[in-house]
Protein backbone atom coordinates (compact mmCIF):
# COMPACT_ATOMS: atom_id res chain seq x y z
CA UNK A 1 0.00 0.00 0.00
CA UNK A 2 1.31 3.51 -0.79
CA UNK A 3 1.18 4.66 2.64
CA UNK A 4 3.44 7.71 2.03
CA UNK A 5 1.13 8.74 -0.92
CA UNK A 6 -1.97 8.37 1.64
CA UNK A 7 -0.49 10.54 4.04
CA UNK A 8 0.33 13.64 2.53
CA UNK A 9 -2.73 13.21 0.31
CA UNK A 10 -4.21 13.30 3.91
CA UNK A 11 -1.94 16.25 4.47
CA UNK A 12 -2.91 18.79 2.04
CA UNK A 13 -6.86 17.72 1.55
CA UNK A 14 -7.36 18.63 5.34
CA UNK A 15 -5.25 21.68 5.31
CA UNK A 16 -7.95 23.11 2.27
CA UNK A 17 -11.01 21.44 4.44
CA UNK A 18 -9.73 23.59 7.01
CA UNK A 19 -8.64 27.01 4.80
CA UNK A 20 -11.47 26.95 2.65
CA UNK A 21 -14.45 24.75 4.28
CA UNK A 22 -14.24 22.71 0.72
CA UNK A 23 -13.65 19.15 2.32
CA UNK A 24 -10.42 18.31 0.55
CA UNK A 25 -11.96 16.19 -1.96
CA UNK A 26 -10.90 18.58 -4.77
CA UNK A 27 -6.92 17.18 -3.84
CA UNK A 28 -8.35 13.67 -2.48
CA UNK A 29 -10.27 12.53 -5.75
CA UNK A 30 -7.94 13.30 -8.51
CA UNK A 31 -5.11 11.85 -6.40
CA UNK A 32 -6.74 8.84 -5.02
CA UNK A 33 -7.81 8.11 -9.13
CA UNK A 34 -4.46 8.13 -10.24
CA UNK A 35 -3.06 5.69 -7.32
CA UNK A 36 -6.29 3.36 -7.73
CA UNK A 37 -5.68 3.27 -11.19
CA UNK A 38 -2.52 1.39 -10.32
CA UNK A 39 -3.54 -0.87 -8.55
CA UNK A 40 -5.57 -4.01 -9.68
CA UNK A 41 -7.91 -4.27 -6.81
CA UNK A 42 -9.72 -1.16 -7.42
CA UNK A 43 -8.29 -0.11 -10.98
CA UNK A 44 -11.53 -1.60 -12.74
CA UNK A 45 -13.59 1.47 -10.97
CA UNK A 46 -10.75 3.60 -9.66
CA UNK A 47 -12.66 7.13 -9.87
CA UNK A 48 -15.62 5.24 -7.84
CA UNK A 49 -13.49 4.16 -5.32
CA UNK A 50 -11.77 7.35 -5.09
CA UNK A 51 -15.03 9.65 -4.60
CA UNK A 52 -16.14 6.95 -2.18
CA UNK A 53 -13.19 6.72 0.05
CA UNK A 54 -13.00 10.69 -0.37
CA UNK A 55 -16.30 11.11 0.66
CA UNK A 56 -15.70 8.83 3.81
CA UNK A 57 -12.62 10.62 4.73
CA UNK A 58 -14.73 14.09 5.46
CA UNK A 59 -15.95 12.35 8.12
CA UNK A 60 -12.53 12.54 10.09
CA UNK A 61 -10.84 15.81 8.58
CA UNK A 62 -14.11 17.40 8.53
CA UNK A 63 -14.69 17.43 11.89
CA UNK A 64 -11.87 18.32 12.79
CA UNK A 65 -11.92 21.28 10.61
CA UNK A 66 -15.73 22.29 11.95
CA UNK A 67 -14.65 22.04 15.93
CA UNK A 68 -11.49 24.35 14.93
CA UNK A 69 -14.19 27.08 13.32
CA UNK A 70 -16.49 26.30 16.26
CA UNK A 71 -14.20 27.43 18.88
CA UNK A 72 -13.63 30.76 16.74
CA UNK A 73 -17.38 30.91 17.22
CA UNK A 74 -17.50 30.94 13.14
CA UNK A 75 -20.12 28.58 11.91
CA UNK A 76 -23.68 29.89 11.17
CA UNK A 77 -25.14 26.73 12.90
CA UNK A 78 -28.65 28.37 12.11
CA UNK A 79 -28.05 27.74 8.66
CA UNK A 80 -26.63 24.35 8.67
CA UNK A 81 -29.52 23.26 10.28
CA UNK A 82 -32.10 24.71 7.74
CA UNK A 83 -29.60 23.16 4.70
CA UNK A 84 -29.05 20.04 6.39
CA UNK A 85 -31.86 17.94 5.51
CA UNK A 86 -31.53 18.63 1.81
CA UNK A 87 -28.02 18.01 1.51
CA UNK A 88 -28.83 14.40 3.11
CA UNK A 89 -31.36 13.95 0.93
CA UNK A 90 -29.44 15.39 -2.17
CA UNK A 91 -26.32 12.97 -1.01
CA UNK A 92 -27.71 9.67 -1.52
CA UNK A 93 -29.64 10.97 -4.97
CA UNK A 94 -25.74 11.46 -6.13
CA UNK A 95 -24.30 8.99 -5.04
CA UNK A 96 -26.96 6.31 -6.76
CA UNK A 97 -26.94 8.24 -10.02
CA UNK A 98 -22.99 8.29 -9.65
CA UNK A 99 -22.96 4.63 -9.14
CA UNK A 100 -25.26 3.82 -11.97
CA UNK A 101 -24.47 6.10 -14.42
CA UNK A 102 -21.22 8.01 -16.39
CA UNK A 103 -21.71 11.69 -14.59
CA UNK A 104 -19.72 13.84 -17.26
CA UNK A 105 -22.23 15.87 -18.22
CA UNK A 106 -23.78 17.02 -14.99
CA UNK A 107 -19.39 17.78 -13.81
CA UNK A 108 -19.58 19.83 -16.89
CA UNK A 109 -22.60 22.24 -15.68
CA UNK A 110 -20.74 21.92 -12.26
CA UNK A 111 -17.28 22.43 -13.58
CA UNK A 112 -19.26 26.02 -15.94
CA UNK A 113 -20.61 26.59 -12.52
CA UNK A 114 -17.55 26.73 -10.58
CA UNK A 115 -16.03 28.97 -13.43
CA UNK A 116 -18.36 31.64 -13.58
CA UNK A 117 -18.81 31.88 -9.51
CA UNK A 118 -14.75 32.09 -9.58
CA UNK A 119 -15.29 34.71 -11.44
CA UNK A 120 -17.96 36.46 -9.73
CA UNK A 121 -15.65 36.69 -5.97
CA UNK A 122 -12.73 37.95 -8.03
CA UNK A 123 -14.50 40.42 -9.76
CA UNK A 124 -17.46 41.48 -7.45
CA UNK A 125 -17.58 44.87 -5.29
CA UNK A 126 -17.09 44.25 -1.61
CA UNK A 127 -20.78 43.23 -0.30
CA UNK A 128 -22.23 46.00 1.83
CA UNK A 129 -24.77 44.64 5.08
CA UNK A 130 -26.23 41.12 4.78
CA UNK A 131 -29.07 40.13 2.40
CA UNK A 132 -31.97 37.74 3.60
CA UNK A 133 -31.11 33.93 3.93
CA UNK A 134 -33.99 31.88 2.56
CA UNK A 135 -36.13 30.56 4.86
CA UNK A 136 -36.17 26.38 5.53
CA UNK A 137 -37.88 25.58 1.99
CA UNK A 138 -35.57 27.63 0.28
CA UNK A 139 -32.58 26.02 1.91
CA UNK A 140 -33.80 22.98 1.92
CA UNK A 141 -33.86 22.99 -1.95
CA UNK A 142 -30.47 24.43 -2.57
CA UNK A 143 -29.56 22.00 -0.21
CA UNK A 144 -30.41 19.15 -2.57
CA UNK A 145 -29.05 20.60 -5.26
CA UNK A 146 -25.46 21.18 -3.12
CA UNK A 147 -25.65 17.70 -1.59
CA UNK A 148 -26.78 15.75 -5.01
CA UNK A 149 -23.47 17.33 -7.30
CA UNK A 150 -21.01 17.23 -4.15
CA UNK A 151 -21.65 13.63 -3.74
CA UNK A 152 -21.19 12.95 -7.31
CA UNK A 153 -17.97 14.05 -7.54
CA UNK A 154 -16.81 13.48 -4.22
CA UNK A 155 -16.42 16.40 -2.24
CA UNK A 156 -17.50 18.11 0.99
CA UNK A 157 -20.02 20.96 -1.43
CA UNK A 158 -17.78 24.14 0.57
CA UNK A 159 -17.04 24.84 -2.97
CA UNK A 160 -20.54 25.58 -3.92
CA UNK A 161 -22.03 26.78 -0.06
CA UNK A 162 -19.03 29.27 0.03
CA UNK A 163 -20.14 31.06 -2.68
CA UNK A 164 -23.96 30.88 -2.03
CA UNK A 165 -23.41 31.85 1.44
CA UNK A 166 -21.04 34.77 0.55
CA UNK A 167 -23.26 36.21 -1.82
CA UNK A 168 -26.55 36.86 0.61
CA UNK A 169 -23.13 39.03 2.13
CA UNK A 170 -22.14 36.50 5.02
CA UNK A 171 -18.60 37.37 5.85
CA UNK A 172 -16.33 34.99 4.05
CA UNK A 173 -14.81 33.42 7.12
CA UNK A 174 -18.23 32.60 8.44
CA UNK A 175 -19.27 31.39 5.25
CA UNK A 176 -16.31 29.21 4.77
CA UNK A 177 -16.61 28.10 8.42
CA UNK A 178 -20.54 27.23 7.98
CA UNK A 179 -19.37 25.84 4.41
CA UNK A 180 -17.06 22.89 6.54
CA UNK A 181 -20.35 22.07 8.78
CA UNK A 182 -22.40 21.33 5.96
CA UNK A 183 -20.02 19.57 4.16
CA UNK A 184 -20.66 16.69 7.29
CA UNK A 185 -24.05 15.80 5.96
CA UNK A 186 -22.90 15.28 2.68
CA UNK A 187 -19.69 13.19 3.79
CA UNK A 188 -22.16 10.78 5.96
CA UNK A 189 -24.93 10.16 3.36
CA UNK A 190 -22.52 9.81 0.88
CA UNK A 191 -20.65 7.64 2.45
CA UNK A 192 -23.30 5.31 3.66
CA UNK A 193 -24.30 4.77 0.20
CA UNK A 194 -21.40 4.28 -1.80
CA UNK A 195 -20.48 1.32 1.11
CA UNK A 196 -24.26 0.09 0.05
CA UNK A 197 -23.93 0.42 -3.44
CA UNK A 198 -20.74 -0.75 -3.96
CA UNK A 199 -20.87 -3.80 -1.22
CA UNK A 200 -20.85 -6.56 -4.39
CA UNK A 201 -17.87 -4.44 -6.29
CA UNK A 202 -16.10 -4.97 -3.05
CA UNK A 203 -12.97 -7.30 -3.19
CA UNK A 204 -13.07 -8.39 0.03
CA UNK A 205 -9.71 -7.58 2.05
CA UNK A 206 -9.29 -4.40 1.80
CA UNK A 207 -12.71 -2.26 0.93
CA UNK A 208 -15.73 -1.69 2.14
CA UNK A 209 -18.34 -0.95 -0.41
CA UNK A 210 -16.43 1.67 -2.73
CA UNK A 211 -14.58 2.95 -0.02
CA UNK A 212 -10.98 1.80 0.46
CA UNK A 213 -9.72 1.32 4.18
CA UNK A 214 -6.03 2.23 4.54
CA UNK A 215 -6.40 4.70 1.78
CA UNK A 216 -9.55 6.27 3.75
CA UNK A 217 -7.15 5.55 7.41
CA UNK A 218 -3.82 7.16 5.96
CA UNK A 219 -5.59 10.47 4.23
CA UNK A 220 -7.73 10.78 7.40
CA UNK A 221 -5.04 10.91 10.13
CA UNK A 222 -3.04 13.14 8.28
CA UNK A 223 -6.17 15.31 7.21
CA UNK A 224 -7.24 15.83 11.04
CA UNK A 225 -3.75 16.72 12.20
CA UNK A 226 -3.45 19.51 9.13
CA UNK A 227 -7.12 20.58 9.27
CA UNK A 228 -6.73 23.07 12.17
CA UNK A 229 -4.28 24.72 10.63
CA UNK A 230 -5.72 25.36 7.58
CA UNK A 231 -8.82 26.83 10.05
CA UNK A 232 -6.14 29.19 11.79
CA UNK A 233 -4.65 30.65 8.77
CA UNK A 234 -8.11 31.57 7.29
CA UNK A 235 -8.95 33.67 10.54
CA UNK A 236 -5.50 35.73 10.35
CA UNK A 237 -6.71 36.59 7.04
CA UNK A 238 -8.88 39.54 5.82
CA UNK A 239 -12.07 38.75 4.13
CA UNK A 240 -11.60 40.28 1.09
CA UNK A 241 -8.39 38.57 0.36
CA UNK A 242 -10.11 35.24 1.45
CA UNK A 243 -12.81 35.36 -1.19
CA UNK A 244 -10.22 36.16 -3.75
CA UNK A 245 -8.69 33.17 -3.25
CA UNK A 246 -11.71 31.30 -2.84
CA UNK A 247 -12.54 32.40 -6.31
CA UNK A 248 -9.14 31.26 -7.81
CA UNK A 249 -9.78 28.10 -5.98
CA UNK A 250 -12.79 28.05 -7.95
CA UNK A 251 -11.34 28.71 -11.28
CA UNK A 252 -8.86 25.74 -10.39
CA UNK A 253 -11.65 23.48 -9.56
CA UNK A 254 -13.28 24.43 -12.77
CA UNK A 255 -10.55 23.48 -15.33
CA UNK A 256 -9.78 20.12 -12.99
CA UNK A 257 -12.85 19.01 -13.07
CA UNK A 258 -13.20 19.99 -16.86
CA UNK A 259 -10.05 18.07 -17.75
CA UNK A 260 -11.17 14.73 -15.86
CA UNK A 261 -14.35 14.69 -17.27
CA UNK A 262 -12.86 14.89 -20.71
CA UNK A 263 -10.33 11.82 -19.31
CA UNK A 264 -12.51 9.79 -17.78
CA UNK A 265 -14.74 9.83 -21.43
CA UNK A 266 -11.85 8.90 -23.15
CA UNK A 267 -11.47 5.99 -21.30
CA UNK A 268 -14.88 4.53 -21.74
Amino acid sequence: MPWLEFAIIGAAAGYLAGFLGIGGGLVTVPALTWLFLQMPETSDRAIHYAVATSLATMLVTSLSSIIAHHRRQAVFWSEVQRLAGGLLLGALAGAALASALQPARLTLVFAGFAFLAGLQLLLSPAVRGEKPLPGVAGSSVVGVLIGGISSMVGIGGGSLTGPWLMWHGVRAQNAVATAAACGYPIAVAGTVAFVVLGWKSADGSSTLGYVHGPAWLGVSLMGAVAAPFGAATVHKLSPALVKRLFGMVLLLIALRLGWRTISSMQMI
